[in-house]
């Protein structure tokens, strides 16, 4: 087991349609965890979510957050994103391009811009996470 490089965990976390596992902390200290889809726009990771979803408040509260996307076959790879992470409050039209753009990974092609139109409503926000520490391992069970 090693550590991966940054360019290999980058080049690791946008292979296909990994999902990562989003880390908050609710109001009295519990742990959540929810998977997101995602895309990675320079420094930044970037996913969306309802402005009252359970992750948006923790945000709201505690914006460190953690973004594990594994390899769940042998020989099993990870990387975790450390972060911090900043809400944009975008009008519908600037939170499509990042819809479609997040959903174009995860869906067919032909049907991307469905569901970032469906997704580009005024109650979702734009989550940005700075990627600050980049925690990796490459053939944990090689």
């Amino acid at each position: 087991m090693q550590p991966m490089t940054r360019e290999e965990c980058l080049d690791f976390i946008q292979l296909g349609t990994r999902t990562g596992k989003l880390a908050t902390v609710k109001a009295n200290g519990e742990p959540h965890c929810v998977p997101i889809w995602f895309v990675i726009d320079g420094d930044d990771l970037l996913f969306m979510t309802m402005s009252t979803s359970v992750k948006a408040k923790n945000l709201g509260r505690q914006p460190k957050v953690m973004i594990c996307v594994d390899q769940e076959s042998f020989p099993y790879d990870f990387v975790t994103v450390v972060g911090t992470a900043h809400m944009e409050h975008l009008p519908e039209v600037g939170l499509l391009p990042y819809s479609i753009r997040i959903a174009e990974r995860y869906v067919a092609s032909d049907r991307a811009e469905e569901f970032g139109r469906r997704n580009a409503v005024p109650e979702e926000v734009l989550v940005r996470v700075r990627i600050e520490r980049l925690l990796s391992a490459k053939s944990v069970a090689g």
